[in-house]
């Protein structure tokens, strides 16, 4: 008996949702996002089918941009009510294994679980949140959540990965460094000014070396993943969000400052609401700005734990104003960050 940690992700959850309550969509590209209309400027893909992205429509691409890729696909609006519903249904599956729970987000947890045959747990989480459901899901298996996590992209859609220790130098040692959870393009174009640019390279580099370019955590945290290492628990507390955010992409570019101004004070109230029926208090208050030239940047301030919405949307404000606006700005958002472990207050 050994400890094994499963990655569970659900597969084109948002698309495979509406599909389950449409089943003449099954086999057809279908795209999810805005309010279902695409030709709306500036609406983007939150999700898309398997057969979408056949054709190249992917997260994050503007609808129109979808729509010239795939033109027979059919374009449905995000519900996010339904996401939720759909979520909840297939952690309630989940709980009722021999495992210990970690939700980690609409469509993916973590299991925590001992056992001598980690495969047969695998297919039986599968059929579970299928036959409970109606939902695939793919289901990684590691010593560590992100080795976990990585087996379980590797056999999207609908497969059993496993990622080990011992497997870890033959599987990933080829890969660009940015394979691995949590390095982004930022970081790995860093790494590869100073000549690191597979996760080989990073594994065997020098932790002190990277530590006076990325700081005393970050430095040899990357090399610990590079490595298969990196968080070993899973925790059965209910999930919660860390932070609550609100953006807007703006039919028409702004350019004055008042009128910033004034948009940023909507996204704040809104987030102030959200903040508000979570009961918790915030300790950090962001805003991000988009420029027509699709830079973007965000800038952050710490505040005294609140949930009082005119001193969340004065922190926005006061934030807004330390940015130097000097293009047009398509796009705006507001975040409200927990303090960890923050715990609902009455």
């Amino acid at each position: 008996m050994r400890d094994w940690i499963l990655h569970v992700d659900l597969d084109q959850f948002l698309a495979a949702v509406e599909i389950r309550r449409r089943p003449e969509l099954r086999g057809l590209p279908v795209v999810v996002g805005g309010n279902g209309d695409p030709t709306e400027a500036r609406k983007v893909v939150a999700t898309a089918s398997y057969e979408a992205r056949a054709h190249g429509v992917h997260s994050g691409m503007p609808l129109r941009a979808a729509l010239r890729r795939c033109p027979d696909a059919v374009f449905l609006p995000s519900d996010p009510p339904a996401y939720d519903a759909a979520s909840a249904e297939v952690m309630a599956a989940l709980r009722e294994l021999p495992v210990v729970l970690e939700v980690a987000g609409w469509d993916e947890a973590y299991l925590g679980v001992r056992t001598d045959d980690p495969q047969a747990l695998a297919r039986r989480v599968r059929a579970t949140v299928l036959e409970r459901t109606g939902l695939s899901c793919a289901v990684g298996i590691g010593e560590t959540k992100p080795q976990a996590k990585l087996a379980a992209q590797a056999v999207k859609p609908g497969g059993i990965g496993c990622l080990t220790y011992a497997t870890w130098p033959e599987t990933m040692h080829a890969k660009p460094v940015d394979a691995l959870v949590g390095v982004g393009a930022r970081t790995a174009a860093r790494l590869a000014e100073r000549g690191i640019r597979t996760v080989g390279e990073l594994a065997a580099s020098d932790h002190r070396e990277l530590a006076a370019v990325f700081g005393p955590t970050t430095g040899p945290w990357l090399v610990l993943l590079a490595r298969g290492g990196g968080d070993r628990t899973v925790a059965s507390e209910p999930w919660q969000a860390r932070s609550r955010s609100r953006e807007t992409t703006y039919p028409q570019d702004l350019v004055d400052r008042d009128e910033l101004a004034a948009a940023v004070a909507v996204l704040a109230e809104q987030v102030a609401r959200d903040v508000a029926a979570d009961g918790r208090k915030v300790v950090r208050v962001g805003v991000k700005v988009r420029s027509s030239s699709f830079r973007t940047r965000t800038k952050a301030m710490k505040v005294q734990p609140t949930r009082d919405a005119a001193l969340i949307r004065g922190a926005a404000l006061e934030v807004l104003g330390r940015f130097e606006i000097d293009r047009p700005v398509r796009l705006l958002g507001v975040r409200a960050e927990f303090a960890p472990g923050n715990d609902v207050t009455v």
